[in-house]
């Protein structure tokens, strides 16, 4: 059975929930911090454990996939439990992976994580289009059907991503707002929300001239640890805020392993983005 759109239930989630993505992150310094091994065992623990904290309450989890991978079939075996355990327990799962390639390995990566019948299906994924937005075709084809979505790089917050989010083209639009452009376009006519969403970094700036109004759901890094805060998101994304899904790592897991200690630190950041975001 197909899923309902990605961006209604996404739409939904935050309204009920609070706009509020959590990075699961398990990288070598955190499970030290957290008194874990960096072993298969203390990956388990530690996605166990995000897990059990957030997914009742917050409306996004986010496992980064490269931190699973680096443990091979073993860690892929955990990731495939942690996505599990996650959507049972009603958090929407983007899996933030960052494929991008051309033709049937293109559609082999969407099917990897979007096609219902994967061990790894996720409710969205993100991609990237620097072989070319076209590229993306497959993923955005298996997506539409599937009732899943898509969060596509566009405006990231790493320095090294101006020099190709920034390059100018011959029609005078730089590659991010080509970007954006297409992103509208795949929303065009969808509510309450569309399911193609972008990447655009918190801790950017002003960001007023592009134009963020892509009917589409704004996946925004940079929360907490990395220098932005809750109260920078309307002056960063103006008339989009609404549709900001701010993502916060760091910030949150460093009160783990206490379960409490993680409920509130999440709690805290969705009462001050919801309460940032109602006063723009």
């Amino acid at each position: 059975m197909t899923l309902e759109p990605f961006g209604a239930r996404l739409r939904r989630a935050m309204d009920e929930r609070g706009p509020l993505c959590v990075g699961i992150d398990p990288h070598a310094s955190l499970l030290s911090e957290w008194g874990l091994n960096d072993d298969v065992a203390g990956l388990e623990r530690f996605s166990r454990t995000v897990v059990e904290a957030m997914a009742d309450r917050v409306a996004v989890l986010k496992p980064q996939s490269a931190f699973f991978e680096r443990f091979g079939s073993r860690g892929i075996a955990v990731l495939e439990k942690t996505v599990e355990e996650a959507r049972a327990a009603g958090a929407l799962v983007v899996m933030d992976a960052k494929r991008g390639d051309i033709g049937s390995t293109m559609a082999g990566y969407a099917e990897a994580f979007l096609h219902k019948d994967s061990p790894l299906f996720s409710d969205a994924l993100t991609v990237s289009p620097y072989l070319g937005y076209g590229s993306l075709s497959p993923a955005i084809a298996l997506a539409r059907e599937s009732g899943t979505g898509l969060f596509v790089l566009a405006l990231t917050s790493n320095p090294e991503g101006g020099e190709v989010q920034h390059a100018v083209r011959a029609d005078g639009r730089n590659v991010g707002e080509t970007i954006l452009a297409h992103l509208a376009a795949e929303n065009t006519g969808e509510e309450p929300l569309g399911s193609f969403g972008a990447v655009v970094g918190a801790t950017l700036g002003d960001l007023s001239s592009y134009d963020l109004a892509i009917n589409g759901p704004l996946l925004a890094p940079g929360i907490g640890a990395q220098g932005a805060t809750p109260a920078d998101l309307p002056g960063v994304f103006g008339s989009a805020v609404r549709n900001v899904v701010p993502n916060v790592s760091r910030g949150v897991l460093r009160h783990g392993p206490d379960v409490v200690a993680l409920r509130v630190s999440a709690d805290r950041f969705a009462e001050e983005i919801r309460s940032a975001v109602d006063a723009a």
